[in-house]
């Protein structure tokens, strides 16, 4: 059997790397994508290919599409990773903030779908897994876009999991904690039951997972991956 291909977005570094490392591990083909050269890095060092891109343009993501099925006919995996949007107080936020937002952490999961989905449903299958945040449903104040939207990308996510079942295709949601990518603070660490940080490879095992045939039944999802920080049951 030939070897699946994944897409990995923001790839250059922090926990889209730790994905794409581990995809590699694990024996995906992979097609990568950040800005600043990170990702073409990254792939020389993986036998991967990439390209220089930001998720939140419409057409460098279906260059980045366009670059996976010259190269390898078909699309397996997308783990839609990104930056980090505006953070502010609530009401000095900008319209111009809340909009790069809405482009940076919702609709480059949207974008991406309809990119690569008529290649899944040609083939039958796929799995599609976002990188959203533990704040999507208990809203902090330090991460105001962020939280708004990821909320938003939440019902995006279950309407199309229902949407493309049937056709093999499955889109999840990993909601990750504080992470090692970000520096350490010591307020934060005694509100997290584990008492540290997640490392990036952690999650990327969870991402692993559920883009995985081990996953084949999960969808429609928004998997905690916060060492117990979010009290909701």
């Amino acid at each position: 059997m030939s070897r699946p291909i994944a897409i990995v977005t923001a790839a250059g570094r922090g926990l889209g790397g730790a994905v794409a490392r581990e995809l590699a591990a694990a024996g995906y083909d992979l097609v990568l994508m950040s800005n600043g050269g990170g990702a073409i890095r990254l792939a020389e060092e993986l036998g991967a290919s990439a390209i220089d891109g930001s998720v939140t343009s419409q057409d460098d993501l279906a260059r980045l599409v366009d670059a996976a099925l010259e190269a390898h006919g078909r699309i397996d995996a997308v783990v839609n990773n990104t930056g980090h949007p505006a953070k502010g107080p609530l009401l000095e936020l900008t319209d111009e903030d809340w909009h790069a937002g809405l482009d940076m952490v919702l609709l480059n999961v949207v974008r991406m779908a309809r990119l690569v989905t008529p290649t899944m449903v040609g083939q039958a299958s796929g799995a599609i897994v976002n990188v959203s945040t533990f704040a999507a449903f208990e809203p902090s104040p330090s991460f105001p876009v962020s939280a708004s939207l990821r909320a938003a990308l939440a019902g995006f996510t279950k309407l199309y999991a229902d949407e493309y079942a049937a056709s093999g295709i499955r889109m999840n949601n990993v909601l990750p904690g504080f992470m090692d990518s970000y520096p350490e603070n010591d307020a934060i660490v005694a509100r997290i039951p584990m008492k540290r940080y997640a490392t990036v490879d952690e999650v990327a095992r969870t991402i692993r997972f559920l883009v995985s045939d081990d996953a084949s039944y999960v969808t429609g999802q928004n998997l905690r991956v916060d060492g117990g920080i979010t009290r909701a049951v």
